[in-house]
């Protein structure tokens, strides 16, 4: 589908529906006179009105009026290279498609063809823009398909079994911490959140929820190897495409989710690990000022995992616990945030005990190893569907570049 329903939300209010106002008035003599011909193919006032004001209902980040020029143009060029070849999207797969396009706002197609209808877009409009999505689809893995499709030496690579290569992932993330007291909140904040599609809507709600260090960028994490991931997320991952949120993630006392941003092949070499070295230090009061406080001062203090002893030295033995464990039996919000950490670093975004207790985490090392864990099918999905959309982009800003456009 165009770019547009990557970013667009899921949760779209129905308030937000019926409460935009109507197109901007057009005169009847103008309102279905040429706007625009590419090669010959003409997109008049009416759709580029129709177009920006469900674009507005979508949430667009972008100007609508100009996305909806850009996005008219590039329709006229994917169906033609459609006709090209022959392609053409039948009804019962329209209409498929209109039902998915609309259960990303909890409705079906129906229910949401009435509600933009109360906006003033037709269902026309609606249907043009689904079509074009699918029709499109089909040119390119006609087109690309078989040249997209990775050999099994590309698929150990980005497994790391072949020496070399691998994958990294660039992610958003929100951690929301759970109490007895803020369960059912924090779940249903969980769930209008997975329905995202817009980074910069995501980033926003990291800021105001989320308990990890990434809060202030927004959840932002910087590129890490999709073999250093806890083994339960990556398939999750590699499902995604860019703008996709997974589904809230139950953690040790917290809600979790992850949002894609982009993925990439790693050139060099990908190691993954037998054993991370890694140890919790519990500092009473939670996430409190207070307890935050004394994290950070020990943090302030202390280098090495080994200083932490010294720290926990006349307490009880429970107060530091120091493990060296293979990476599918380290709990995955503890695996989320040492994937994050170079040795010696520390985070003090996990809490355990209800709420009750801070963890203090430090990685202390990795022991490398061969990659098993990633699917094979998995890993080769996910380049294909890379490769595909670079080829998509490459192809379409051809077409536009040899297309005839007029602009009236």
């Amino acid at each position: 589908m165009p770019d547009v329903t990557i970013r667009a939300l899921r949760g779209l209010a129905l308030a937000t529906l019926t409460a935009l106002a109507a197109p901007a008035a057009l005169t009847a003599q103008s309102l279905f006179s040429p706007a625009i011909t590419v090669n010959g193919d003409v997109i008049s006032y009416y759709e580029l009105d129709q177009r920006a004001q469900f674009l507005r209902l979508l949430g667009a980040p972008a100007n609508p009026e100009e996305l909806a020029r850009e996005q008219l143009i590039e329709d006229r060029l994917k169906f033609q290279a459609a006709a090209e070849i022959g392609a053409s999207v039948g009804p019962e797969d329209l209409r498929a498609g209109m039902e998915e396009f609309a259960a990303r706002a909890d409705l079906q197609a129906d229910q949401f063809i009435a509600q933009i209808g109360q906006a003033g877009v037709s269902e026309e409009t609606f249907r043009d823009f689904v079509e074009v999505g699918l029709v499109w689809r089909d040119v390119v893995r006609a087109r690309f398909l078989s040249q997209a499709r990775p050999s099994q030496a590309e698929i150990d690579r980005a497994l790391g079994t072949g020496g070399q290569g691998g994958l990294r992932v660039l992610l958003s993330e929100i951690i929301m911490p759970l109490t007895p007291n803020n369960q059912a909140a924090v779940r249903a904040r969980a769930e209008e959140i997975a329905q995202i599609k817009s980074f910069d809507a995501f980033s926003a709600q990291a800021r105001e929820v989320s308990a990890t260090n990434t809060r202030d960028q927004g959840g932002r994490m910087d590129w890490v190897a999709l073999n250093e991931l806890p083994p339960a997320l990556r398939s999750s991952i590699l499902s995604l495409s860019p703008g996709d949120v997974t589904p809230p993630l139950q953690l040790p006392n917290a809600i979790a989710l992850f949002q894609l941003r982009d993925l990439a092949e790693i050139t060099g070499s990908a190691p993954t690990y037998s054993a991370i070295d890694y140890a919790m230090y519990f500092i009473p009061g939670g996430r409190t000022a207070d307890a935050l406080a004394t994290g950070q001062r020990i943090v302030n203090e202390t280098d090495t995992c080994d200083d932490l002893y010294g720290v926990a030295k006349g307490q009880s033995p429970d107060v530091l616990r120091r493990e060296s464990l293979p990476p599918s039996q380290i709990p995955d919000d503890v695996a989320m945030e040492l994937a994050k950490l170079d040795p010696g670093e520390t985070s003090l975004a996990l809490t355990r005990n209800n709420g009750t207790l801070l963890v203090l985490l430090r990685l202390c090392g990795r022991t490398a190893q061969a990659n098993e864990d990633a699917s094979r099918e998995d890993v080769a999905n996910a380049l294909t569907a890379q490769r595909l959309e670079a080829l998509a982009a490459s192809f379409l800003d051809q077409l536009e570049a040899n297309a005839l456009i007029e602009v009236k």
